[in-house]
């Protein structure tokens, strides 16, 4: 197969997808009505403020090494799923280890495909399919190879190098995640190539220098505080922490990111903080201890944000690396992050009390727990003006979840205190699809509203387009 035979993506096609009706109501009014909501923002940059796209991979621009990668491997929302149905994760790639044959990964994805309909991943990687390879047959064991060979041949043109696919996806924003030592070198290199056009931002994330609960964590403090030649003290710890958040902001950081169990917040007196302090770094914090370290950690970084201005994320009610055996053989981020149930009120009352209504503090609350959003998130998003509502989140960013999140937020805080959607992943393929599943689905919750006479057309298409550019603008900085 040649590559003239292969669909080259554009951003139409992009914005299309593999039904241009998809995820809009049944009901033929409100179709109607979501289509033409649809069509404000349908073709409208993208701006991807939180995410795990690597920067190297648009520094460097080398073809994607095979569709197994692209599609499987890197992809966390599939692998569990074929994990789930009896699939060793060592036998489609995860193991660094052992060499596996791509084209056998992706035939025991096509083996297991049925077990993908109705979740949030199928559509994805249909959408993906269709808008990227013009490729509308069904994934299955008889089509695998076929598809698998379009997709092989597709990635070795120019049109697939990752630049031209962030200039295909009207990617105008694009943030990456990590970790607090890097010195962001890709970031400011593709900051200066002028060849390239897009923001590529770091953000901060410090989990693992937090938490002294960590494997590494006297490691990691040990080198946190000699990059910094700041002294062994919480003083000079803090201070390590300070200046390489300067240094994250000189690179273009608009967030710091903290990925925890509980949203803890604990304000202790300095002594206290110091006795904690000695106690964490000789390895000495029991269960407790450790807890109320990284409450007042939680808190301190809170306190930093209101300082530099950094957006504060918080991401919480993740039970990480729930199997120990699959963490120690294939590491972390393989599909076996849990949800628990998560409280905010009272857990965040302390750093309300102390920079809620701080002035430009901006605090955006995620949460995989539901119950949540209508309880907590939206009362407290409804009167600090400091909170914001995070968008549908991993196992929440899916097209049913996502209309269940508008109705569970807007009655209470309305449209202007939620995020605009949040795409935070490591597939980069799978960006525009997410972006466009939130759109469509915002669209269809709209229509709703507009059918039932509770918001006029002029006001609903004025909130779409906010939803998309105004609103992640505002809460990110940007």
């Amino acid at each position: 197969m040649s590559a003239a035979d292969v669909a080259v993506p554009s951003a139409r096609s992009l914005r299309n997808g593999p039904q241009s009706d998809a995820l809009l109501p049944a009901d033929e009014r409100l179709h109607g009505l979501a289509r033409e909501l649809y069509a404000e923002v349908a073709a409208a940059p993208i701006i991807s403020p939180h995410g795990h796209v690597d920067p190297g991979l648009l520094l460097e621009n080398r073809p994607f090494r095979d569709p197994a990668e692209l599609f499987i491997t890197r992809d966390h929302y599939v692998t569990r799923m074929l994990h789930a149905a009896g699939v060793d994760l060592g036998e489609i790639g995860l193991d660094p280890a052992s060499d596996v044959d791509p084209r056998r990964t992706w035939r025991s994805l096509a083996e297991h495909w049925h077990r993908f309909a109705g979740t949030a991943s199928g559509y994805w990687f249909e959408f993906e399919l269709a808008s990227l390879f013009g490729i509308h047959d069904e994934l299955s064991p008889a089509s695998a190879d076929q598809i698998y060979d379009r997709i092989a041949t597709a990635i070795q043109t120019p049109e697939f190098r990752p630049r031209a696919l962030f200039e295909s996806f009207r990617l105008e924003v694009l943030a990456t995640t990590d970790d607090p030592l890097d010195e962001l070198s890709a970031h400011a290199a593709l900051g200066a190539d002028r060849t390239f056009h897009g923001r590529v931002l770091p953000t901060f994330r410090p989990d693992a220098y937090v938490d002294p609960d960590g494997a590494d964590f006297a490691e990691r403090l040990e080198r946190l505080l000699g990059m910094t030649g700041q002294p062994t003290s919480f003083s000079g710890y803090l201070g390590a922490l300070q200046e390489r958040r300067a240094h994250f902001i000189a690179r273009g950081a608009v967030s710091a990111d903290h990925g925890v169990l509980e949203p803890l917040t604990v304000d202790l007196d300095p002594s206290a903080a110091d006795a904690l302090f000695a106690r964490a770094i000789r390895g000495e914090l029991d269960t407790d201890g450790a807890r109320l370290f990284r409450g007042h950690m939680l808190f301190q970084m809170a306190r930093m944000s209101v300082e530099d201005g950094l957006v504060m994320t918080i991401h919480p009610g993740v039970r990480r690396n729930h199997h120990g055996p699959t963490w120690r053989r294939f590491g972390p981020d393989t599909g076996h992050d849990i949800p628990v149930a998560t409280e905010f009120t009272e857990n965040l009352r302390p750093l309300l009390e102390a920079f809620g209504t701080a002035r430009d503090f901006h605090l955006v609350l995620f949460s995989v727990d539901e119950t949540a959003y209508s309880r907590e998130i939206a009362p407290l998003a409804g009167f600090y003006p400091s909170v914001y509502i995070g968008a549908p989140w991993w196992f929440l960013d899916a097209p049913d979840a996502m209309l269940r999140w508008r109705a569970a937020v807007t009655e209470t805080a309305g449209f202007y205190r939620s995020s605009g959607f949040i795409d935070d992943t490591r597939a980069f393929l799978s960006i525009p699809a997410r972006h466009d599943t939130a759109r469509r689905r915002d669209a269809a919750f709209l229509a709703g509203l507009v059918g039932e006479g509770r918001v006029t057309m002029p006001t609903a298409q004025r909130i779409m387009r906010d939803l998309v550019d105004r609103i992640p603008r505002e809460v990110f900085k940007l």
